[in-house]
Parts: structure tokens; C-alpha cells; sequence
């Protein structure tokens, strides 16, 4: 059993959804980094979503964007990434999840690229660009090295689709809980309940549903829960944190931020 899949076990049998947290792996800096996913892990976080800069993230907000982009400024590749993911491995056994853009494992090959991060620590792969129509070789691949892969379906879906997508994906399915890209929202609009709650049905039980894009907030991670997603995912609100807090407090004001969140996550 993966430790996505044993994550979300766990969740249920103490009635709590699961917080999963995105930072940008060297953003502001590695060093940083390590201290997100230290104040993440103390926090209560779930799962760690690490973001692997690209130079064209189509599915990215500005701020997401913006943290990719000074990362590869500063020489962030996929040997860096490695390395970093090594040393996060070293220090805690939360899932860990990728997401980058398909290019990237195409230029490398998808069994290599797979294997060599999944050695490395990586649990899962989440590729916004990656057309279930065209993802015969990278599935077959993930199967191969036992890794999960987590597919995107958006609001307007069609329903045979999202059976589809689900039934080929592994750990949870990722519902983008807005119409556009990454970022914070001042309030969701009933698209995203209804979404949500269809989605609930199609999927009848058999893999967690995540709700991302857009949640920024405790009060707005409580309404998707409620609204009934197995996850929480916040990206953005994590990264802009990050920049604006001094290198030396970036542990505890994730942390306490992450504390917040979870305490949204759970039911009972």
C-alpha cells in the first residue's frame, strides 16, 4: 500500500480529511525549503506537495509562477530537486507528492524519470498538462515503479470523463475547485459545491477526492470539507507567507499557519 492510500486510511479511522500542503522546492531558497516542510510536518500537514519549477506552468496563478521562476533563477533542477527531496526524506515519512509538467518527464523518459524520484522519496506525481487521452506510457510506467499518479478533472467535467480519470488515477483525484489558474479566492461560488458534492457521487467511495485552487484560508478549507472533499490543497497562501516572513521564522509561521488549517480538517 502506497503512503498516499495508507495516509487516507488512517484520516478516516480518526474522522479527519486530509490537509495537503504545496510549496515550491527552492523557493525562496533550499535552505527555506527544508524549513517549510519542517513547519508544514509540525503543523499537522497530511501530505507535502513539492512543486518542480517549469518554464511554462500553464495551470500556475502568479504567485506559484513567480515562486518558480526565482527558483530556477537560483539553479533549481531535477538533480537539486533530488537531493532536497533525499534530505526531506531524512527528517519525516509524510506522503510526498510531485507536481510538474509532462515535458519534463517526456525530455527524460518516463520510466527513468519515475524511478529515479520514487528512489529518491517521491510518493506520487501530479501532472496538470497530462492528457488521460494521451497517458497510456506514463501510466504504465507510474504502475511499473508502484507510483501513484493523481489526474486533475475541473467543474465542468462531464461525468462519463471524470470515471474515466478516476479509474486511472492512484492516491486521490484532484477536483480544481475554480474556473483558471492557481491563487487565493475571496469566497467560492455554488459551481464548486455542486461540483464537488457530483463528483462525491460519481466516485462512490472508491478514491479520496482533493479539492484545490483557491483555497487560502481556514474558514474557506472548512467550507470545502463540509461541501464534502476527503482533502484540502493550499498552495499559494503557503508561498506567499514564505516570501514575505524572514528565512529564520519561516518554521514556526508555517507551522502555525498549517495548525490553523488542519484544525479545519477535522469532522467529529
Amino acid at each position: 500500500m502506497s503512503r498516499i492510500k495508507s495516509k487516507f486510511q488512517d484520516l478516516r479511522s480518526k474522522h479527519q480529511k486530509a490537509l495537503i500542503a504545496y510549496i515550491m522546492a527552492g523557493f525562496p531558497s533550499e535552505r527555506d525549503t527544508i524549513s517549510a516542510v519542517r513547519g508544514l510536518a509540525k503543523g499537522g500537514a497530511d501530505i507535502i506537495e513539492l512543486g518542480m519549477p517549469f518554464s511554462d506552468p500553464l495551470a500556475d496563478g502568479p504567485v506559484i509562477q513567480n515562486a518558480g521562476f526565482q527558483a530556477l533563477q537560483k539553479g533549481m533542477n531535477l538533480d537539486k530537486f533530488l537531493l532536497l527531496v533525499k534530505k526531506i526524506r531524512m527528517e519525516t515519512d509524510l506522503p510526498l507528492i510531485l507536481m510538474t509538467y509532462t515535458n519534463i518527464l517526456y525530455r527524460h523518459g518516463y520510466d527513468k524519470f519515475i524511478s529515479t524520484v520514487k528512489k529518491a522519496g517521491i510518493d506520487g506525481l501530479i501532472l496538470p498538462d497530462m492528457s488521460i487521452d494521451e497517458s497510456k506510457d506514463f501510466l504504465q510506467a507510474a504502475k511499473k515503479n508502484n507510483m501513484d499518479s493523481i489526474f486533475l478533472i475541473s467543474p465542468n467535467t462531464a461525468p462519463g470523463r471524470i470515471k474515466k480519470i478516476s479509474d486511472s488515477s492512484s492516491g486521490f483525484l484532484y477536483l480544481v475547485s475554480v474556473f483558471g489558474t492557481t491563487g487565493g479566492q475571496q469566497q467560492f461560488q455554488n459551481y464548486t459545491t455542486h461540483a464537488i458534492k457530483n463528483t462525491k457521487k460519481i466516485l462512490g467511495g472508491k478514491i479520496p477526492l482533493g479539492v484545490g485552487f483557491g483555497v487560502s484560508n481556514p474558514d474557506q478549507a472548512r467550507f470545502i470539507i463540509k461541501s464534502g472533499a476527503d482533502a484540502i490543497i493550499v498552495g499559494s497562501a503557503f508561498l506567499r507567507l514564505m516570501e514575505s516572513t524572514p528565512s529564520e521564522k519561516i518554521e514556526s509561521k508555517i507551522g502555525q499557519f498549517t495548525s490553523s488549517l488542519k484544525k479545519a480538517t477535522i469532522t467529529e
